[in-house]
């Protein structure tokens, strides 16, 4: 059985996306690994699995650079979901940006836990696990 139940990648770059799935898979990360290409389709879509029923995953790992809809744009969506589960949400931001300024504003969010500079490593996927138990 997996660590959880499901966690989702908001992220518009497939070199990324590749990396993040294959390091979830060796970790048995969560059993659902839902992915969205910009911040737009990730709001549409956590509200669908709601409005079906489902919990909100409790990782989502969150680019700030895409299209359409940024990272902070779901950020500013996603806070006024009503609540069901989204308090046991934690949001990973994960970029490549190492511009302090970008790592004092995502702090600024309840709902993150973390900022991680791209790409992600092992040892970070398993202490987002530690820390979910």
């Amino acid at each position: 059985m997996s660590q959880l139940q499901s966690a989702c990648i908001v992220d518009d770059d497939p070199i990324h996306l590749f990396g993040m799935k294959i390091l979830m898979k060796r970790l048995d990360f969560s059993d659902e690994v839902l992915v969205f290409q910009n911040g737009q389709e990730a709001i549409d879509g956590l509200l669908d699995r709601l409005g079906a029923g489902k919990p909100l995953p409790l990782v989502i790992f969150l680019d700030l650079n895409m299209p359409i809809k940024d990272g902070w744009g779901f950020l500013d969506d996603f806070v006024k979901i009503p609540h069901h589960n989204r308090e046991r949400v934690t949001i990973y931001v994960v970029s490549s940006s190492i511009h302090p300024l970008d790592q004092e504003r995502a702090k600024k969010y309840e709902v993150v836990g973390n900022y991680i500079i791209k790409p992600v490593n092992e040892q970070e996927l398993k202490q987002i696990l530690v820390g979910k138990d």
